[in-house]
């Protein structure tokens, strides 16, 4: 079943000699539950397309489709409740805020729309991403692969029905690097939430169903890993 899809989208920066178009003419649908990793070189327009498929930057043109729902179509403040109720972004800084514990950046998303935290979904994931015993603990109190978790742990807190993650190992060695694979996978697979990930590792995208590479803000390779 499709939950997105994405037609003819571009996005330009600047004007006249300034001009950079950093997506130009991209269209793909991704079907519910999918895992898909986007890869390409420095530059070639990956972070704008997860950053748009996210809800956080517009695009110039085109059009993006979540649930049959014009994403774009909505006014800011319908953009940011939209943002935060369905989609879950996993950035490869953190971006944890230093004087909220664990738990605190965690629920932070939720209590941002006004609504109560499910306690019992916290519990999960706090167990399921083994920070239990550091909920209390502030991001400089943490490892950088438990930064990451708590990340991960923001962006699943609200039962996103998207996850996307722009380089989410990036700054991990390779250990805790696979291990945050492995947890976006689980969620992948355990909560039917789609995934899709932006990476540099060849290893992470080869988990993936399907691979789509970028250059130049152009799809030039989108194809499906067929497993033995």
């Amino acid at each position: 079943m499709e939950i997105m899809r994405i037609e003819n989208l571009t996005k330009i920066y600047g004007s006249g000699e300034n001009e950079v178009r950093a997506l130009d003419g991209v269209s793909f649908s991704v079907e519910k539950g999918e895992f898909i990793a986007i890869i390409g070189p420095s530059g070639s327009g990956k972070s704008t397309l997860l950053h748009i498929l996210g809800g956080v930057d517009r695009p110039t043109s085109g059009k993006v489709y979540m649930d049959g729902q014009d994403v774009y179509a909505q006014n800011e403040e319908q953009l940011a409740i939209f943002r935060r109720r369905n989609v879950g972004l996993v950035y490869q800084f953190y971006n944890l805020i230093p004087v909220l514990n664990v738990v605190e950046n965690m629920t932070l998303p939720v209590l941002m729309d006004g609504r109560k935290v499910n306690e019992e979904r916290l519990n999960e994931l706090l167990e399921t991403l083994s920070l239990t015993g550091r909920k209390n603990n502030l991001p400089n109190q943490l490892s950088g692969g438990q930064q990451q978790r708590v990340s991960i742990g923001r962006a699943l807190m609200n039962a996103p029905a998207v996850v996307l993650a722009d380089e989410p190992t990036g700054n991990l060695d390779s250990k805790n690097s696979q291990e945050i694979v492995e947890l976006l996978k689980l969620s992948n697979r355990k909560y039917g939430q789609t995934l899709m990930v932006i990476t540099h590792d060849e290893s992470v995208a080869l988990q993936a169903d399907r691979i789509i590479a970028i250059e130049d803000g152009r799809i030039i390779r989108d194809e499906r890993i067929r497993r033995a």
